[in-house]
């Protein structure tokens, strides 16, 4: 009986330490938004449309995208298809003869180079 009175405190202090363990670690995870931009997203400077796209894909701008930015488009396994300057809230990118079925990836870059936001669409021919 004896040895059982040592083993239920062991057991509240193991549980204890675990539970404020698990404090101090959560308080250190960052709160970053998530990876992925979601349609809803209020902070979303780009919106795409037809996904997947077939033989053209318009991209809107939201109406704070600076006229020196540039459009990137990329196949999948990197090579760059497409490199527009922005000069209007809207743009349509004509998916020509290079574009094959699959996954591409946009950029918006600054002047500098800096990727502002980025995504993927698909293209189905």
């Amino acid at each position: 009986m004896g040895s059982f009175m040592y083993i239920m405190p062991m057991r509240k202090s193991y549980l204890i330490i675990l539970l404020l363990g698990f404090v101090i670690v959560s308080s250190y995870i960052a709160d970053n938004k998530p990876a992925v931009s979601f349609p809803d997203d209020p902070d979303k400077v780009i919106h795409f449309y037809p996904n997947p796209a077939t033989s053209f894909i318009n991209f809107i701008f939201d109406k704070t995208v600076d006229k020196t930015y540039t459009l990137q488009i990329y196949s999948f396994i990197g090579k760059k298809m497409n490199e527009t300057h922005i000069t209007d809230s809207k743009m349509t990118i004509t998916l020509d003869e290079n574009y094959f079925r699959g996954l591409y990836v946009y950029q918006l870059r600054d002047q500098s180079g800096r990727i502002i936001e980025s995504g993927k669409f698909q293209v189905a021919k």
